[in-house]
């Protein structure tokens, strides 16, 4: 792999979970990093772990569901980083919404997971100069479904087809667009599924393909839906 130092990456959900193990994998890496998400308290834990690490982070807490929130943070990528190359959209919610029930919470789940990408993206592409990386973090229920998941199963299957037009649109610029679907145990204790190998996916183990696809190795993979 070529070196990552010196490059910046975007972060969605960087405060715990998933979020936080792809910016730290980053940061080991060199790269600095901008982390995102509702809790300031957990982004300010991972930031002060990446410092600790002797690495360089930044957060700003606020929801995916507002485009102005993910515009300030580019911009505040780009002031004190000096520019944007890796964006990870990771942030995600997921909640048992059956139909005939609550349409706000599944509201809330679509804007989330599907929106927040989409919004995500939108405000970081005319900001990158390229060669770059577009990253969104899907589920293995986009594909399997789910009783009682319909929004989310929506939401993330949405993802993937976003990230393969993406792909196309931001080829001539030399960014490539890919999503990666874990198999996973949902925070609420549904079980989604488990892998072949007989257990279930570590979040270290998604930064590790996120630092492979931020990579020189994966300049000609894009447009795809690497499960983990």
């Amino acid at each position: 792999m070529r070196t990552l130092e010196g490059k910046t990456a975007l972060v969605t959900g960087g405060g715990k979970g998933i979020g936080r193990a792809i910016a730290l994998a980053l940061s080991a890496r060199g790269v600095r990093v901008v982390v995102t998400g509702r809790q300031e308290r957990a982004l300010g834990e991972t930031v002060g772990e990446i410092a600790h690490g002797g690495g360089k982070a930044r957060h700003l807490a606020g929801d995916v569901r507002d485009p102005a929130h993910l515009a300030a943070a580019v911009e505040r990528a780009i002031d004190t980083f000096g520019g944007l190359d890796l964006v990870i959209a990771n942030a995600g919610q997921s909640q048992r919404v059956e139909l005939g029930g609550d349409l706000a919470a599944a509201e809330a789940v679509l804007l989330t997971n599907l929106m927040g990408a989409y919004y995500t993206f939108n405000a970081a592409v005319p900001r990158m100069k390229g060669p770059g990386r577009l990253i969104a973090i899907g589920n293995v229920l986009a594909e399997v479904g789910a009783p009682g998941y319909a929004a989310y199963c929506a939401s993330k299957a949405g993802v993937l087809g976003l990230c393969r037009a993406i792909a196309h649109e931001v080829a001539p610029r030399k960014i490539t667009c890919n999503a990666i679907v874990p198999r996973f145990v949902q925070e609420d204790g549904a079980e989604v599924s488990r892998s072949p190998l007989g257990r279930l996916v570590e979040p270290e183990e998604v930064a590790a393909l996120v630092v492979f696809l931020c990579s020189g190795a994966a300049d000609l993979v894009t447009g795809q839906a690497l499960s983990v």
